[in-house]
């Protein structure tokens, strides 16, 4: 593919992307919020607590077939038939040890009303299973405007089910059933939309072929899964369902930012930077240029994020979570490096490193686990604060594989970020004092993002003016 061909679908790609995280993913977080102010912190407690046994489940489900297909050139009908009836196959197996195991870990909890709600929000990744293969047919061909539209549909027919459900006093049901309808309906919009289907065929060579990469694409994404998820394991077994909700409601609140704006980065850069992963300086250029742009952004609005906690949440969810905003101030500081380390793993993983990235995520995650537990005995805001420090090691990790995998010197991977940190950072001291001067919720939210983007945009325009252009570009294209 020639380089403007590349351009036209990674622009196509992010836009749309962007389209999918703001429309969708803005419509779930406002109807999360919704939810919130309807349901209690115990409510989504419940729902925290299953998280871990979902996740690892899902990531069985998948087992690396999905980004084997995104990355090999050569695949074929049968590999994507193969992958297909693998998937399925092991979410039969999966489904039926989360269902075996529901009691178990209703007793691991001490929370009686966990077996049928586990039982129940297992057919989420058992609906994925249909439709792994589908999503990346989506991914492969950059088709990011179908994949929002599917989106869309199942995030609004799902949020208006949760909403009426949590009105009419269901509790954390409400969450249950909007989860798995969301799955369902994208699952069958899916189907709709992508005109594939499987061939009655499988072939064990192309499964040990998409297996030998994805095997450690597997293994990385259940270290992934239990290390993410261990944080709400540990809290959920050691304090009440109320501690956990608080902590899972200020995780979600920074996530949306951080994780919506690196996503829609790694969504389009995964297929795009696979086409030309055999053009060494170009795929270094690129590769700087992405941590440049996606920092230039999620860093600003995660230390802005953490600048107006307090108000934001006692205007958004109410002064019975106010809590939230103290942790969430904590996990800003880990989380604004979220998309350095994913960029990072996204890069290795195109290349082919999976190794590599086994690797990286087994050193992070180990050092991770271990300070959890050191910051066991001092309460949830030591906790967060492991998390800030684990955070950070995963980044210095992660960096020195990539020096091993693009050949670049250590020191200019942080060249490209370095001015974007720092910007934002005062941005976020000039939005935490315009907070002083003005009286009520939202006049304080509204003058703190107003401060912060002046401040921000300054700084940035006369101290590293080449990236507000190239960004000015971008947008006005």
């Amino acid at each position: 593919m020639d380089s403007k061909s590349l351009k036209q679908k990674a622009f196509s790609g992010v836009v749309w992307s962007a389209v999918d995280r703001f429309s969708s993913q803005g419509i779930a977080f406002v109807i999360s919020i919704l939810l919130a102010r309807m349901l209690t912190p115990h409510d989504y407690g419940l729902i925290a607590m299953i998280g871990i046994f979902i996740s690892i489940s899902e990531t069985f489900v998948d087992s690396g077939l999905s980004s084997a297909l995104v990355r090999n050139k050569d695949r074929s009908e049968l590999d994507f038939s193969t992958a297909f009836y693998t998937n399925i196959v092991i979410g039969i197996v999966c489904y039926g040890l989360l269902y075996g195991c529901a009691p178990l870990i209703s007793q691991f909890y001490n929370e009686p009303e966990l077996t049928s709600i586990t039982r129940a929000m297992g057919i989420v990744f058992f609906l994925f299973s249909f439709s792994n293969v589908q999503q990346a047919i989506l991914a492969i061909r950059i088709d990011f405007k179908t994949k929002t539209k599917i989106s869309l549909i199942s995030v609004v027919m799902s949020g208006i089910i949760g909403i009426v459900l949590a009105y009419l006093k269901f509790g954390v049901w409400a969450l249950v059933i909007q989860q798995v309808s969301a799955a369902f309906v994208k699952v069958v919009l899916q189907w709709i939309y992508i005109k594939w289907r499987p061939l009655f065929a499988f072939s064990f060579s192309s499964f040990r072929s998409l297996f030998s990469f994805g095997s450690k694409m597997l293994a990385t994404g259940l270290i992934n899964s239990i290390s993410s998820n261990l944080y709400t394991l540990i809290i959920g077994k050691t304090y009440a369902a109320d501690s956990l909700g608080f902590y899972s409601r200020a995780g979600q609140f920074v996530q949306f930012p951080s994780a919506s704006i690196t996503n829609i980065i790694k969504s389009v850069s995964f297929p795009t930077m696979s086409i030309i992963q055999d053009d060494d300086e170009r795929f270094k250029m690129n590769f700087l240029r992405i941590q440049n742009t996606v920092t230039f952004v999620v860093f600003p609005l995660i230390i802005g994020l953490a600048a107006v906690s307090d108000p934001l949440i006692m205007l958004l969810l109410g002064k019975k979570w106010i809590y939230s905003s103290v942790l969430m101030q904590i996990i800003c500081m880990g989380l604004i490096w979220y998309p350095v380390y994913t960029q990072n793993l996204n890069i290795m993983e195109v290349k082919g490193y999976s190794n590599y990235v086994l690797q990286s995520e087994t050193l992070t995650k180990t050092s991770g686990i271990s300070l959890l537990l050191l910051s066991l005995p001092f309460g949830l805001e030591a906790i967060c604060y492991s998390q800030v420090i684990s955070n950070i090691i995963s980044v210095l990790v992660s960096n020195y594989y990539i020096t091993k995998t693009i050949n670049l010197p250590y020191s200019t991977l942080f060249v490209a970020i370095w001015r974007n940190l720092i910007f934002s950072c005062i941005m976020g001291l000039a939005s935490y004092f315009s907070l002083m001067v003005v009286d009520g919720y939202g006049m304080k939210v509204f003058v703190a993002i107003i401060m912060g983007f002046l401040v921000y945009l300054w700084l940035q325009y006369f101290f590293n003016h080449k990236t507000v252009v190239d960004f000015l570009k971008i947008i006005k294209k």
